[in-house]
Order: C-alpha cells, then sequence, then structure tokens
C-alpha cells in the first residue's frame, strides 16, 4: 500500500503543486495532502485505510452525506442507459420542473458544468441584457475563477479595481468595479459614479469564501434598491447557499428576489454541475432564443441530472431542521472542547454558523468583511487543523474555508466525534 507521501511526490511531478485545485493542497503544513479513496455517510478513507468524520462533504454539495443509498440507487440505473448524449434527454426536465416549481421567482433555468461556468454565463447575461460593461463585485466574495471577477481593489475613485491574478488583461480588471461588504456609504458611492454604467452587481447573499461573513440584511436590501433604481440585474451568486440553507436559498432568507441566480453543488448531488436561473424575459437573451451565446458538450449530462433530482426530492423541511440540529450540537461541541483542549490551547476559536455551513473563526469578532479578519488567520489556524487530522477530523485544509454539515452527521457519528475530540 502506498503512502501519503510518497502519493503526493508522484502528483507533484504529473499536477502542477500534486493537486488538481489549490484548495486540495496542504499549503503551509508540516504533513501532505490525504487521498482518498472512499467514503459513507459521514465517513471518508484515505489510501492507507485512515477513516476520517469529514467536514469538508466536497466542499458542500453533499448535504445527505456520501453515497447516500437513493442517489446511489438511482445513479446505478441511469448508468445503465448510458452516460453522456450529445442530445435532448428527459433527465434534466424532470430536474428543471422539480426545482421551477417549488422557486416562484423562477421560470426558467440552463444546466451548466460548473459554479465558475453558471457565473460565467450570468454575468455575460446580464451585459447582454443590459447593453452595459461594468460588473460590480465585493471583496471577501468567490465567485470562480472567470477573468472578470479574480479582482481585487485597486486605489483612488470608489470601486476602481486591480487583477489579483497574473493573465488578466488590464482592460478586463477596468469594467470591473469592487467595493467592500457591509459598507453603504461606498455602495452608494459607487452607483452615484458608475450607475448608468453598471450591468450587473454580483454577491454571495451568504459570503462563504473567506470565512463565513454573515451580512446584514439591510445591506443586501439597499444593494437591490440601488440595482432597481439605476436599471442593474441582481445576480446573487447561490452555488454554495442554495438548496443548502432551504430549497429557495439566501433569496427566501432575505426576502429578496434576485434578477438571476447561480446555483452548483447541492444541485447535482455531488456531480458535476452548474445552473443559471431567473424569469423568462432574462433567460431568453441566451442563445438560440436570444443573442448572448453559451454552449457546452457536458452540459446537463443526465448523471448529474439525476443525481441532482434525487437529493433535491429527499430536501424536505424535516431534512432541513435535522441536518441544522446536527449542526447545532457539533458548533456546540467543537466550542466547549476549544476550552478545554491543552489547557484552551484553542480558546481564541469560536464557531460561526448559519444552519449547516460553520467557520472556525477568531473569538471575540465582529466578522463581516474580509478587512474584519486577523492578518495571522493561516498561521493560527494550522495547528488547529493539524490537531483535527490527527484525530480523524477531516476539514478543508484553509483557514478561510468552511465546514459542512450533512444529514449522515447524525447521534452516532456525533458520539464518535465527541470521543475522537477528547482522546
Amino acid at each position: 500500500m502506498e503512502n501519503q507521501k510518497n502519493l503526493f511526490e508522484r502528483s507533484k511531478q504529473l499536477v502542477p503543486g500534486g493537486v488538481h485545485s489549490p484548495v486540495r493542497s496542504f499549503k503551509g503544513l508540516e504533513s501532505t495532502p490525504r487521498f482518498m479513496e472512499k467514503a459513507e455517510g459521514a465517513y471518508i478513507q484515505d489510501t492507507e485505510g485512515k477513516s476520517y468524520i469529514d467536514f469538508c462533504m466536497s466542499f458542500g454539495p453533499l448535504i445527505l452525506g456520501h453515497k447516500n443509498s437513493k442517489v446511489e440507487k438511482s445513479l446505478q440505473q441511469a448508468l445503465k442507459k448510458g452516460w453522456s448524449y450529445g442530445a435532448c434527454e428527459p433527465y434534466s426536465l424532470e430536474l428543471a420542473e422539480y426545482i421551477l416549481s417549488r422557486i416562484p421567482f423562477l421560470d426558467q433555468i440552463r444546466f451548466v458544468n460548473s459554479g465558475t461556468e453558471a457565473v460565467m454565463t450570468a454575468l455575460r447575461l446580464a451585459r447582454g441584457k443590459t447593453g452595459r460593461d461594468k460588473l460590480l463585485k465585493f471583496n471577501g466574495c468567490y465567485h470562480g475563477h472567470v477573468d472578470s471577477m479574480l479582482i481585487k481593489a485597486g486605489s483612488g475613485l470608489a470601486g476602481t479595481s486591480t487583477a489579483s491574478s497574473k493573465g488578466i488583461p488590464k482592460n478586463v480588471a477596468e469594467d470591473t468595479l469592487i467595493l467592500d461588504l457591509n459598507d453603504e456609504k461606498a455602495l452608494q458611492e459607487c452607483f452615484d459614479v458608475h450607475g448608468e454604467s453598471i450591468a450587473g452587481v454580483i454577491i454571495e447573499p451568504l459570503p462563504a469564501n473567506n470565512g463565513l461573513l454573515i451580512q446584514n440584511p439591510d445591506f443586501l436590501k439597499k444593494i437591490n434598491s440601488l440595482c432597481k433604481a439605476n436599471g442593474s440585474l441582481l445576480i446573487f451568486d447561490e452555488v454554495i447557499s442554495g438548496f443548502r440553507v432551504n430549497f429557495s436559498g439566501m433569496a427566501h432568507d432575505l426576502d429578496i428576489t434576485p434578477d438571476i441566480v447561480t446555483y452548483g453543488k447541492v444541485i447535482g448531488g455531488g456531480l458535476p454541475v452548474g445552473a443559471i436561473a431567473a424569469t423568462k424575459s432574462v433567460m431568453e437573451t441566451l442563445a438560440p432564443v436570444g443573442d448572448v451565446y453559451q454552449a457546452g458538450t457536458l452540459s446537463a449530462n443526465p448523471l448529474a441530472m439525476v443525481g441532482g433530482l434525487s437529493t433535491l426530492q429527499q430536501l424536505d423541511e424535516a431534512t432541513y431542521k435535522k441536518v441544522d440540529d446536527n449542526a447545532l450540537k457539533i458548533e456546540e461541541l467543537f466550542n466547549d472542547w476549544f476550552k478545554s483542549y491543552e489547557n484552551g490551547k484553542f480558546s481564541h476559536y469560536k464557531i460561526i454558523r448559519y444552519k449547516s455551513l460553520f467557520w472556525f473563526a477568531p473569538n471575540n469578532s465582529n466578522l463581516k468583511s474580509i478587512d474584519d479578519i486577523p492578518q495571522n488567520l493561516t498561521q493560527e489556524f494550522l495547528p488547529l487543523f493539524e490537531t483535527l487530522l490527527e484525530k480523524g477530523i477531516y476539514l478543508s485544509p484553509n483557514a478561510y474555508e468552511i465546514g459542512f454539515v450533512s444529514l449522515a452527521h447524525d447521534s452516532e457519528v456525533l458520539k464518535d466525534l465527541e470521543r475522537r475530540l477528547y482522546n
């Protein structure tokens, strides 16, 4: 049996940095990435046979847990029929009808292959619908690796920006405005200057990629009102929060109707998927009806459609309550352990939680924007991550990533978690 270190050395020769996504790297850690070969329920197992309670859960899609029996059965049945057609098929219709019949502010949906692709399409759609070029985003929100979204704040006039990655043309950065979260004054000033040029405003209504930065609802409602007043489209990026906080996402919790919503993760039940949804008048700006082009060889892949439908069909009010109850108990368990472990070694931590999403956050902090996050967050997180990994508790190896609770994190798993924490 090849150990983790040897696997990683092999991988580094074949793959940049040894990983297919930077968030999987163990950068700054003494140990190497774990190569996982199987999973079930709330557990994931590496190639050496070590089992971990998983709170990464494939970065969010697995709200029912790994290898949910109903999802597995539906996938097996679909696989027997075929796994890619490159033609129209009934599976996407079933998933679309199920979603649209339950979310009243959406008329149409188009399935793609990832959250990044969904965002890319939503931005192009906003520009095509409005005939404008500028986009507004916020520090602390992540929208995939689309060029126009890999942007950081510049200097000078409110909202100016520069690229945060090499390989992004200067003119792309210039068309993306960027502001800090929870800053209504800067938001108003930006619209005062650029309002007539802004095609769309994109935001995670529950920012969950630079920590869990739960926003003041009034700030989000201010964005919505300014969009309406200026003819800009409001885009809710619910790739993470969609179908996880509840079936209708943060739009429901905030009582805000966005113009466009992007989805991913839960919507495919753990298979590669993304989606864009809006009213018919907006969506029919897309080809072949409209002039905004979008296409994809594997879009609405039948396995992803079947897996997604089987997942969503299990997400009733009782399921959401069970998942949220599991998360509350996990929050309490970790918060108690932070105080007691090795005379309070990790007492400077607390859990910030929104339903089944949680973040290991600095204690005694009011965290609404990335400027509120201590600069030493990663340095402080590494020993905590290593400690939990050794105890068989798996998180994303990044201080800014959040954790996810599933239906499978039940009372038996909670007992095992307590045992692992205190042994």
